[in-house]
């Protein structure tokens, strides 16, 4: 068998695609649950991934030991969100009320200790960065203002999930298509390949004509 030169990550693209698709729509039906589950597990991914580098690169120890309680606290905050859905109490009017506290907590403390270690621990940043925690910090009273007036945010986030999730998807297998292509174009070349490798049918030679010898004059001796 011939050693394959592609790779099938269109097939684990299309998959993935699948999955997101499917997560966005089961996110809508089961609204609530799913996105209290999704949200404290991103929130604790983000703050455990961020432990061992983040720490490894701060200078200042008291820069080190603000973002290390930061991320304890933000641990702890995504951890409740868990148990409220495997708790079965994400349904409840209190929990779904208080939502929109927790997340607006996480978003505020977020920029806050960014600005603080940026202005008062001269920690260096880039601009992507800055304006990033720009959102994170006006968005924390943004959210604690739509919780006390009621709004639906978790509906609100539920569709906006399902629109990154559906709109990811896509691109999935829109890339996937691409490689896809390139998979096929290698398996056309490769059945090429073996029949140009094929042996070619060797022609029988046609006989050489004899060359006659030159006839020697005889001499006679008398």
């Amino acid at each position: 068998m011939a050693k394959s030169n592609f790779r099938y990550g269109w097939l684990l693209k299309w998959i993935l695609a699948a999955i997101l698709i499917a997560a966005g729509i089961l996110m809508k039906i089961y609204e609530v649950s799913v996105v209290y589950a999704t949200t404290g597990i991103a929130i604790i991914i983000f703050s455990l991934a961020r432990v061992v580098p983040l720490l490894k690169t701060l200078k200042k120890e008291v820069v080190r030991t603000i973002n290390l309680i930061e991320i304890i606290f933000d641990t702890i905050l995504g951890g409740v969100m868990v148990y409220v859905v495997f708790s079965g109490k994400a349904e409840e009017a209190f929990w779904i009320s208080l939502y929109g506290y927790l997340l607006a907590v996480f978003f505020y403390a977020r920029g806050l200790i960014y600005f603080i270690c940026l202005y008062y621990f001269e920690e260096k940043s880039e601009h992507m960065k800055f304006w990033f925690h720009i959102v994170c910090v006006s968005l924390g009273p943004v959210l604690f203002v739509l919780t006390i007036l009621d709004k639906d945010i978790i509906s609100t986030l539920g569709w906006i999930v399902l629109f990154i999730s559906v709109g990811g998807g896509l691109y999935l297998v829109y890339d996937g298509f691409g490689g896809y292509q390139k998979y096929r174009e290698s398996s056309k070349a490769l059945n090429e390949e073996k029949k140009t490798k094929k042996k070619p049918k060797v022609e029988k030679e046609l006989p050489k004509p004899i060359n006659e010898e030159p006839e020697e004059k005889e001499t006679y001796i008398n």
